[in-house]
Formats: C-alpha cells, sequence, structure tokens
C-alpha cells in the first residue's frame, strides 16, 4: 500500500538525513522533490500546494538551524503534517444514537458499495457487539440486492429482504420497521450507485437521507481513481451531511494520492481502509500509522495487532512451550509457514516494517518470494513425521525421495534445511529474550519489543 510514495519518501529523506547542516538551498530542493513525489502520486495540486505552504516555513524556521539533527527535523515537520492533512486522529464510527443507528453509504457504481457493506456490518458486529441488519436500496443495477443478500448469508449478517418493485423509499421504512421487529441496533443502507454523479441520483440520496436521518453518511471512494476520487468526495459533501469516507482497493493503491486528498478537500474524517477482497480485509483509518508508513517508518502496531488477529493462538502457544523446552521442530516451522500466509504472506507483513523498500530490494537481490513458502510447504508435507521431529536423520536418499514427493530438487531440500537450522537458532535466542541475536539476523527489535 502507497509503495511508489514511500520509496520516493525514503529516497529524498535518505540525502537529508545524511547532511550535517541544511541551508535554504538544500531545504528548497528537498521540498521540490516532495511536491514532485506527491504530484505523481496523484495527490491534488490544490492538495500538493497547501502542503508545501505549511511545510516550507516551518522547514526554514530558527528550529531546523538549531537542531543537531536537520534532516530528522524536517523529516519530523513532514510528518506532523501529513498526520494533519489524514485527520490528526482516528474517527470512531457514531452509534450514540437511539437503536436502530441509520448508517447511510453512498458513492459511485464499481466503488465496492455493497461488499463494503458487508465488511462494515462484519466490523460493528465483531468490534462493537452491535446487531446489525443490512438493507439494499440498489434497484437499479441487475442482482444488486442479490449480491447483499448472498454477503449477508455467507457471513451470517441479517439482511432485509428484497420485495420486487418496491422503490428505495419504501424500502426504508420497511427495514426501520423490520430493525424494530428484530432487535436490530444499527441498519447499513446500500445505496445505489451511478456510473457518474447525476441530479437524479443526488436528489435519491437526499430524499433517502431525510427519511432515515442517518447518523453517518460514509462515501465509499476506490483509492485507485486517485484524484478523482477526491473530486467525487467535494461534490457527495456539496449534496449530503457527508460525515466519513472509507476507501477501498488500498492494497492496490501503490501511490496514495487518494487517501492525501480526501480528507482535505471533503473535510471529513477517513474511518476505514479497504484492504483486499475477504470480509476480513477492513481496517480502521489510522493517520499517525499511515503517515509512519508512507515516510518509510512502519507499522509495527498494526503488525502486533494484526498477528492478534490473524494468527492460530493455540499453535502459537504450542511454539512458545516447545521454544521453552529448547526445541523447535520442522513442524513448527511449517506452523509459521501456514501463520506467515494468513497475515498476508511475505509482502503481507513487509509492508509494516521499517525501511521496506530497502528490506525489498534485498529480498529481491535474494531471490526471496511468496513462491517460497508454499515451495517450503510442499516440502515438508512431503517428510514423514519422524522427519520433521528430527531433520538430522535426512540422508541423501531421503533428500532425493522429499525431493520427488515435492516436485522440487535436492538442492532446493538442502536450501530449507539450511533456513531451518538458522530459524532454529535464532527462535531459541528469541525464547531466551536474546534481542541482540535477532538483531544480528536482520529482525527489526521493534517488532519483538511490541511483542514481549
Amino acid at each position: 500500500m502507497f509503495e511508489n510514495l514511500t520509496n520516493k519518501f525514503e529516497e529524498i529523506f535518505s540525502s537529508l538525513k545524511k547532511a550535517p547542516s541544511l541551508d535554504e538551498n538544500q531545504v528548497d530542493e528537498g521540498l521540490k522533490s516532495i511536491r514532485l513525489a506527491l504530484l505523481e502520486a496523484d495527490v491534488s495540486l490544490e492538495v500538493v500546494k497547501e502542503f508545501i505552504n505549511r511545510v516550507k516555513p516551518k522547514a526554514l524556521g530558527q528550529e531546523i538551524v538549531r537542531s543537531t539533527s536537520p534532516g530528522q527535523m524536517v523529516v519530523k515537520i513532514v510528518y506532523d503534517e501529513l498526520v494533519s492533512f489524514l485527520g490528526d486522529k482516528t474517527s470512531d464510527i457514531q452509534l450514540n444514537a437511539v437503536p436502530p443507528v441509520p448508517i447511510m453509504l453512498v458513492g459511485l457504481q464499481g466503488s465496492g458499495k455493497t461488499t463494503t457493506t458487508a465488511k462494515l456490518a462484519r466490523f460493528l458486529e465483531k468490534n462493537n457487539k452491535k446487531k446489525v441488519m443490512m438493507a439494499s436500496l440498489d434497484v437499479y443495477r441487475p442482482a444488486a440486492q442479490e449480491q447483499l443478500r448472498l454477503l449477508g448469508e455467507q457471513n451470517n449478517i441479517l439482511t432485509l429482504p428484497a420485495i420486487e418493485g418496491q422503490v428505495p423509499a419504501d424500502i426504508c421504512r420497511r427495514a426501520i420497521s423490520a430493525a424494530n421487529l428484530n432487535g436490530s441496533e444499527v441498519i447499513l443502507f446500500d445505496t445505489a450507485g451511478r456510473t457518474q454523479i447525476d441530479f437524479q441520483m443526488m436528489n435519491e440520496i437526499k430524499q433517502i437521507e431525510s427519511i432515515i436521518n442517518p447518523s453517518e453518511t460514509i462515501l465509499v471512494a476506490d483509492s485507485l481513481t486517485g484524484q478523482v476520487a477526491a473530486n467525487v468526495a467535494k461534490e457527495f459533501k456539496n449534496t449530503v451531511n457527508l460525515t466519513g469516507i472509507v476507501l477501498t482497493r488500498s492494497d492496490g493503491d501503490g501511490r496514495g494520492g487518494a487517501a492525501l486528498s480526501m480528507k482535505y478537500v471533503a473535510d471529513v474524517p477517513i474511518k476505514f481502509l479497504g484492504v483486499g477482497e475477504k470480509i476480513e480485509n477492513f481496517e480502521v483509518f489510522y493517520p499517525d500509522r499511515i503517515a509512519n508508513r508512507l515516510l518509510g517508518m512502519g507499522d509495527i502496531v498494526s503488525l502486533v495487532e494484526k498477528a492478534s488477529e490473524d494468527l492460530d493462538q493455540e499453535n502459537l502457544k504450542k511454539t512458545e512451550d516447545n521454544l521453552k523446552k529448547g526445541q523447535f521442530s520442522l513442524e513448527d516451522y511449517l506452523s509459521q509457514l501456514r501463520q506467515m500466509k494468513k497475515m498476508g504472506g511475505i509482502e503481507g507483513i513487509m509492508s509494516f516494517l521499517p525501511g521496506v523498500s530497502k528490506i525489498k530490494s534485498q529480498m529481491d537481490q535474494a531471490g526471496v518470494d511468496e513462491k517460497i513458502i508454499i515451495q517450503n510447504e510442499a516440502v515438508i508435507l512431503s517428510m514423514t513425521k519422524k522427519e520433521r521431529e528430527n531433520p538430522k536423520i535426512i540422508d541423501g536418499s531421503r533428500k532425493k525421495r522429499i525431493a520427488s514427493g515435492s516436485g522440487t530438487d535436492v538442492a532446493t531440500i538442502n536450501k530449507l534445511l539450511k533456513q531451518f537450522k538458522m530459524m532454529s537458532e535464532m527462535m531459541k535466542k528469541m525464547s531466551k529474550g536474546n534481542m541482540k541475536g535477532m538483531a544480528d539476523k536482520g529482525i527489526p527489535p521493534e517488532l519483538f519489543n511490541q511483542l514481549k
């Protein structure tokens, strides 16, 4: 996520940090590079100008001149302004109203509104412990109501049954009545989208707004559309009482322009990010954490939270118990590979680590990619239980058999066994709390500090 912009920022700040002191020309050159990076990331020109106008006087101020580390000071100024543009703090969804609390989702067709409705419903049920009902108001797009019904059925979320021929206003009234009867605490209204903003669409949304009086009106926007998403936000803001934004397809957005532009342009907070197709691929938007990631500082807090949600606690406990006994088998290694897959694979984890562009460059040079997880899993599954428990017995003939069973070669088996040996030593050091040993292996100590 936001990979291109992160790489650019890392390059710019790398040279600034090395300078023992900074003069006005160096700051100007740095700001020119930042301006270009933001424009290339599809941040709107209006936002870029305002951002540079805010950063420049601070970057040329007395605090920089007196600073013992001027490069770090510039990074801090840019970081603070990024957080300010992204929204200063997390904005919770407003549920403090008499139930059933109505929430309206709006946006253009194809922005991921229906899927986001289901994701938000699951989030509210899991994290806020609310009983949620979904209602589709899209009577125009073929199978739109059926799509929401299926998402509800697949994820055990209550959905208002569709009645053919009903108009959106009538569906709204029926949904409120049904929610009062079935005890739903929140109703999510999935409104119809259009291929472009038009008068009829906006009139319908205004009518729905007047009927349901929503606690939140959330714009669902595709982050891949960049400046277009920001313009759409402005149009909706001018029409309805917009209270928040969900950015979808953020996992595929290497630029980051939409995230940086939308809060400033629409003057409403970004509340959530859609980061994948699965219903659980839905994250709270933390401005400070996103700013950290944009500047290549990583986001260890989110990584730890993600780990606690995604990982199988039973398997982790089993591995932990083995480590305490000084044991780490290929069975434990296999379990770790599978846990890594659950967390989004190598790239999924790496995106949260500091200095991600350098790590990725080193991995590319070493030929490390997602296929290695799948390949190593196949190799370990081709071993007997005895071999997994005691890899030392794996001789030449066993290696040939394992290679044949996993569709690899003996060189791959040797490489895995070498990796396992290194991992085994590292895990034993970790169990003893030897953080220096972890750092020597290139593992960020910050990650393990958070997990201690």
